[in-house]
């Protein structure tokens, strides 16, 4: 029997640890998760909250303070925190969409260097960032004297070709507006590059499915082929199955797969949250009339309101609470579960950033009339 979007949404939530908060330490946690959307850096933080029970930020602190725990460009072409045990892997299975995204772009020209030079920086410049962390400033200046013609360019290059890391630099959520920037710690990987987006495929069904081809390519953004190419290999390991409208869906035998009738909580998630864009095909989430309200067209993915596993508006911290925007009417019972899950995400503002996000409230203006409260209330 096929599958249903509601039974997609469900299997998903379960995988994600959206059906009930887990006890699990963040750094397993994040490796179950397979990473966690990160270009603001509060998200990975709220992205826990909402899935793990008694969530402890100082415990997220310490990951990132040791390095069991990276920030890196990695799927997406998007920052991401990781398991530092996986980013090795990680980084290879992606290097040719890291480099081609760069490498490919007109302002790469403007550089002056040709691919091969910009390859041949890559060693140096990890030698240079192993010992302390360096600052964007100093990265360029190092490039300076190796290609003067736009050191701010070569960084920008260099960034995604060269397996660099985030360091912490403090503040409420440990990276502030200045990155600097770690030569990730050399690691084992499962073989060549190949090797690797097949093994980064097998972790995304265990994270994220069911899942199509399409949907594999949509969250490494990688070409459809390799997506296909790295399904089919993985053929004898894996379940086919039949989704909505015929899709033909892959999945890992003894996936949690609940019906579409499960319970499903309400949450308050994170701004960029990979359960929004880790499918090609995000009406599992995201009903089709919202994903323009909450995916702005320069890329900004707000923070929603998850109502039995699908958006169904956005929140804000505002004086007072949080603020909730509707996107349609919801039954008070609904309300009162949103107002108490708003009461745990005001404790853990307090003691870190209450205004939280809120350098993107330019988009509130543009959104549909709504019932809009404030929570608690």
């Amino acid at each position: 029997m096929p599958l249903t979007l509601r039974d997609l949404n469900r299997a998903t939530l379960a995988r994600q640890f959206l059906l009930r908060r887990e006890a699990l330490d963040v750094a397993p946690a994040v490796r179950r998760l397979v990473g966690l959307q990160a270009q603001q850096p509060a998200s990975p933080y709220l992205a826990l909250w909402n899935r793990l029970a008694g969530f402890d930020p100082a415990a997220l602190d310490a990951a990132f303070a040791d390095g069991s725990l990276v920030k890196a460009t990695l799927m997406r072409i998007t920052l991401h925190v990781v398991h530092a045990d996986d980013h090795p892997a990680m980084h290879l299975a992606l290097r040719r969409t890291l480099r081609g995204s760069r490498l490919g772009d007109r302002r790469f020209a403007e550089t002056g260097l040709t691919p091969a030079e910009a390859d041949a920086l890559v060693p140096d410049l990890l030698a240079f960032a192993a010992d302390r962390p360096r600052t964007g400033a100093e990265i360029e200046a190092w490039i300076a004297e190796r290609a003067p013609l736009s050191p701010k360019g070569v960084l920008r290059v260099m960034r995604s070709i060269a397996p660099l890391r985030h360091a912490p630099t403090g503040g409420a959520w440990s990276f502030g507006p200045r990155p600097a920037y770690l030569a990730a710690r050399p690691g084992s990987v499962p073989g060549d590059e190949d090797d690797c987006l097949r093994e980064l495929t097998l972790r995304y069904l265990e994270a994220f499915g069911p899942a199509s081809v399409l949907d594999v390519a949509q969250f490494a953004l990688v070409h459809r082929p390799r997506a296909r190419a790295a399904l089919k290999a993985l053929s004898d390991r894996l379940e086919r199955l039949e989704g909505p409208d015929g899709t033909e869906l892959f999945d890992v035998p003894g996936a949690p797969r609940p019906g579409g009738d499960t319970p499903a909580p309400p949450r308050l998630m994170a701004m960029w949250d990979n359960l929004l864009l880790a499918h090609a095909d995000r009406a599992r989430v995201i009903p089709p009339a919202y994903r323009k309200l909450v995916i702005r067209a320069n890329g900004d993915v707000l923070p929603t309101l998850l109502v039995d596993g699908h958006v169904a508006g956005v929140w804000r911290p505002a004086e007072g609470g949080i603020e909730a925007s509707a996107f349609h009417p919801l039954p008070e019972t609904t309300w009162d579960e949103l107002a108490a899950e708003a009461r745990e995400l005001l404790a853990l503002l307090a003691g870190r950033d209450p205004r939280v996000y809120l350098s993107y409230a330019r988009w509130w203006g543009a959104l549909p009339a709504a019932e809009v409260r404030i929570l608690p209330a």
